[in-house]
């Protein structure tokens, strides 16, 4: 089961969870980012992403695709936030399931990374005293 999803929506874990279990996966692995309050000792009031949407799904599902191959897994569910979020929203959901524990972490772990280094979604943090866009590499 592979599904995707770019919303403006809050993210659900327990709809991410249900999608991704079968009789057949022995582990459930899954990565929740959430909206930090600081960064670099700034305190920051909201998150803005952006996505170039048709690109943004057809990105995430190759890095699916890689997934599956390289580590073997067949349940993998993306779910990522767009608009405006603030402190303790969740922005992207990262559900992978499969029979063993080590590939389904090594899975969400690739698929987190991969997803900030390629995919054309773009953060803009505000902060009380100004705001400013966020690259995908430190």
């Amino acid at each position: 089961m592979i599904n995707i999803k770019i919303t403006e929506n809050k993210l659900n874990i327990t709809e991410c969870l249900e999608i991704a279990n079968d009789l057949g996966s022995g582990g459930i692995a899954s990565f929740i980012g959430t909206v930090r309050n600081k960064t670099k000792d700034k305190s920051v009031v909201r998150l803005e992403y952006e996505c170039y949407r048709s690109m943004a799904i057809k990105e995430i599902q190759k890095i699916i695709d890689q997934a599956i191959t390289i580590f073997s897994v067949r349940n993998i569910i993306v779910h990522h936030r767009t608009g405006v979020l603030f402190p303790g929203e969740e922005a992207v959901i990262i559900v992978v399931s499969d029979g063993h524990r080590d590939a389904v972490f090594d899975a969400c772990r690739y698929i987190i990374d991969t997803i900030k280094q390629t995919v054309p979604i773009w953060k803009k943090e505000i902060f009380e005293d100004g705001e400013e866009w966020v690259s995908a590499h430190p």
